[in-house]
């Protein structure tokens, strides 16, 4: 329980504990970033982290000099990138595992052609959009490894979705972190990153529901 409250508080003034971390060890906070993000995107049981505020709070200790916006991009990137690939790779060494008898109740044949064929026709899209989705920045790579999208499209959508994800929040909270009204509200900012993503994937999904309702019963 004590670990549960220390991560719900160190989630909702991750501000607060990342300065205080940066003012105690210095440089050793871009380890402590790399290990974070990694840890978020790369573990598929860790999709708790902080990723989108991290990012933010990260352009905003830039922005006043605590920590060099270069290093820290390139240290996020970097951590970004490897962390879905990681990912990947384990949904696409245990998927085959899981579902390797056909006719289990773990293994449906129709179902993962069919998600093997979205992630191959939109999985570029998807694994960029996922990357401003808390949560499902956590999935989908390791959904893609499981339907086994390819190799090559996979890396080069998760480095171009890893430059836009790091470079435009870290560079949103460099220019903006510092403004009296978002460091005023920053814990509203927080809870706007997780809910406001996690509200537009429930209305997507509410919304490809109702649209397949009608064509399943026709």
């Amino acid at each position: 329980m004590e670990l549960i409250s220390f991560l719900i508080d160190f989630i909702l003034h991750v501000d607060k504990h990342l300065e205080a971390f940066v003012l105690a060890y210095g440089p050793w906070v871009y380890l402590l970033l790399f290990v974070i993000v990694f840890t978020e995107t790369g573990v598929v049981v860790m999709p708790f982290l902080p990723g989108d505020s991290l990012l933010f709070v990260v352009g905003a200790l830039c922005g006043v000099g605590y920590m060099s916006y270069p290093v820290a991009c390139a240290v996020l990137l970097c951590a970004a990138i490897l962390g879905d690939q990681c990912n990947y790779m384990i949904g696409r060494y245990f998927g085959p595992k899981v579902f390797q008898w056909e006719h289990s109740r773990f293994f449906n044949k129709r179902a993962f052609n069919q998600a093997h064929t979205f992630y191959e026709t939109h999985g570029g899209i998807t694994i960029i959009i996922a990357r401003f989705m808390p949560f499902i920045r956590t999935f989908a790579p390791f959904v893609a490894g499981v339907a086994e999208m390819n190799r090559a499209k996979f890396t080069l959508y998760n480095v171009v979705g890893a430059f836009i994800w790091v470079f435009g929040i870290v560079t949103l909270g460099y220019l903006l972190g510092n403004l009296p009204w978002v460091k005023a509200n920053f814990s509203k900012i927080i809870w706007a990153l997780i809910l406001v993503p996690g509200l537009i994937v429930l209305y997507g999904a509410w919304k490809a529901r109702n649209q397949a309702a009608p064509s399943a019963t026709s």
